[in-house]
This record gives structure tokens, sequence and C-alpha cells, in this order.
């Protein structure tokens, strides 16, 4: 909120831009695969993600644009998450590609019932990440501890000590399906896998740089799923 008009004017552009240039880029990757513009499922997805991912962008412009300031950073400093990021980027492109190719070739027989629970779900991941970023204005794309951060051991928090990644992992668990494929779902295995060894490595650097957090792991023992991991 001590941001000046003129650069909040600035970074309200970049936000749009960037999610005009992503669903974009969806659209085409999707819709070019499947050779088929009239994918209801992708349609359906694509408006699922969009209409939060607005409210969203205009919630940060409004009350906390600095940590839309950090979303847009995408420049990992730690030498392992710049491997993780490119090995997690290839997964997301398969986790796509893979329902427009289903959608070509009709490998699958998705219902409507099935696919539309599976977008609710999708909602359902994007809601933990608002919930998340309204008490963690830390939460950027990046692993870092910057000056003056604070540990947040509240809400979701008290539950896993990484409900960003649970959300992530719910939305992109139910795309494939989603987007009416059942073959999809390969890709989603190891992008949990890489996402496992994300979060042990940003829990070391956390270890290093943010006070407390020590602590916090004895206190919340589980990093994603209580009782299980």
């Amino acid at each position: 909120m001590n941001q000046s008009p003129v650069t909040r004017s600035k970074l309200l552009l970049m936000a749009i831009s960037r999610l005009g240039a992503f669903m974009a880029i969806l659209v085409v990757l999707i819709f070019s695969v499947a050779g088929n513009v009239s994918y209801w499922q992708a349609w359906m997805y694509l408006l699922t993600l969009l209409v939060p991912m607005i409210f969203v962008m205009i919630y940060l412009i409004v009350y906390d644009s600095e940590l839309l300031a950090r979303r847009m950073q995408f420049r990992e400093k730690e030498a392992p998450q710049k491997l993780i990021i490119k090995l997690g980027s290839i997964c997301y492109i398969f986790i796509y590609l893979m329902p427009a190719l289903d959608q070509r070739f009709a490998w699958s027989d998705v219902s409507v019932q099935v696919s539309i629970v599976a977008d609710l779900f999708v909602l359902l991941g994007y809601v933990i990440f608002i919930l998340v970023m309204r008490i963690n204005s830390y939460a950027s794309r990046t692993v870092e501890v910057v000056e003056g951060q604070k540990l947040i051991s509240t809400g979701l928090y008290a539950i896993v000590r990484h409900p960003m990644y649970f959300g992530n992992i719910v939305m992109f668990s139910a795309t494939p399906v989603a987007l009416g494929s059942w073959w999809g779902l390969i890709a989603v295995l190891p992008l949990i896998a890489i996402l496992a060894y994300r979060i042990k490595n940003e829990e070391s650097v956390l270890l290093r740089d943010l006070p407390g957090y020590a602590d916090y792991q004895n206190k919340t023992p589980y990093r994603l799923l209580p009782g299980v991991w």
C-alpha cells in the first residue's frame, strides 16, 4: 500500500500483460494440438482459471501490491531451484498437452459430470492459493527469505507447512480430468515428485535464513498432507 500510484499502475499493466500472455499460450497450445475449437472442456477449464486469477490480481493491486510485485519475479537464486523450475515447466506443459492429444485421438471417455467435478477441484486448489496469500504476504514465486520476512504459522500454515503447494497439487491433479482426459494424469505423478523435491530444498533455505522455522517444524510436523508427509 506504500507504492506510488504510478508504480501500482505499471504493476497492474505488467500483471495484465502476463495474464493475457499466459491465457493466450494455453489457448494456442490446447486448441492447436486438440485440433478442435469446440473442445468445451477446455473452454470451461480456461474460464475456471481466468475468473479467480482476475479476482486475485485486483485484490493484490488494491490490498497487497508488494506481494503482487514479488509474484512477478521468476528468477530463482538457489541453484537447485533453477533445475526444479525447468523440470516442473516440462510437467506443466505435458499436463496440458496430453489432454489435448487425448481430445484429438479420443483416447479417454470422461463424462460431463466428472469433468465438471474436476473443474470444481481446480477451483478449490485456487481457493487454497488465495487463502494462503491472504495470510502470507511473502508467498513469492521464488525460494528466498527477504528482509523483514515473518514466520507465518496460523491458518492453513497451522495444518501443513506448505499449503500453497498443496493447493497447486489439487489444482493440477484435477486439470487433466477437467480437460476430459484420464491419460493426462500420467504427467501429474512426476510433477508431485518435483514439488516434493522443491519443498525439501526450500525448507533448507528457510531453516538457514528464517528465524523460528526449526521450532515451527516441530510444532507443525507435516509438509503437505497431515498424517502422511
